[in-house]
């Protein structure tokens, strides 16, 4: 696969083309991401979780209707009305993070929310992912976590994700892969949507 092939698979500009694709083709060796398929819809699920490859940590700039979609059951009308984005003030988002990533993913101190938010390409989340990706990464990513927002870092860690879902076993099935990596199908159609651009460059 060429830079141009990448820019092109995944409907970037040539700037985060040449940005990315490196660390693109240094995760496929690592990881051993190798056949065109999995290598179109890895491009298009880490195009999808991180905007088109231009974010490496989770934006929480949520409205407060958006908070409830996303987030459901974990925040209520009223602190989404509190901490949502709105015409009168910003989205509080350290705030956010830390009420709807509280006591679940190994978070078990205040403050762990914000601290072990999404990051990477593919938004790793919560401290028990981010000690499970730190260790097969060789970096310590409990205690330094932003490392995972550095563009070396955030592509490894996508590929490992990857790899440690087993997401290659079936990579032509994009709800099956949606699955894997979202725990849902969030976002399916736009997933769709960008395989079937990678998928026509590099099959």
């Amino acid at each position: 696969m060429t830079q141009n092939d990448f820019q092109k698979a995944a409907g970037i500009s040539a700037g985060l083309a040449a940005r990315w694709y490196p660390h693109l083709i240094a995760a496929f060796a690592e990881f051993g991401i190798n056949k065109p398929a999995a290598q179109a819809m890895f491009i298009a699920q880490v195009g999808h979780e991180s905007g088109g490859f231009t974010r490496t940590a989770e934006s929480l700039n949520y409205t407060p209707q958006g908070l409830l979609a996303t987030f459901g059951k974990r925040i209520t009308v009223y602190q989404s009305d509190m901490l949502g984005r709105t015409a009168a003030h910003p989205a509080n988002q350290e705030a956010i993070a830390n009420l709807v990533y509280a006591d679940r993913l190994g978070n078990k101190s205040r403050g762990d929310g914000w601290k072990y938010r999404g990051r990477g390409l593919i938004q790793i989340t919560g401290q028990d992912n981010y000690r499970a990706c730190g260790t097969a990464l060789k970096l310590d990513l409990v205690g330094n976590p932003q490392q995972l927002e550095s563009d070396a870092n955030a592509m490894r860690s996508a590929g490992w994700f990857w790899k440690s879902r087993d997401c290659g076993r079936n990579a032509n099935d994009i709800e099956w892969v949606t699955k894997r990596i979202n725990g849902g199908v969030n976002g399916l159609s736009d997933r769709q949507a960008r395989y079937d651009i990678a998928r026509k460059v590099l099959l």
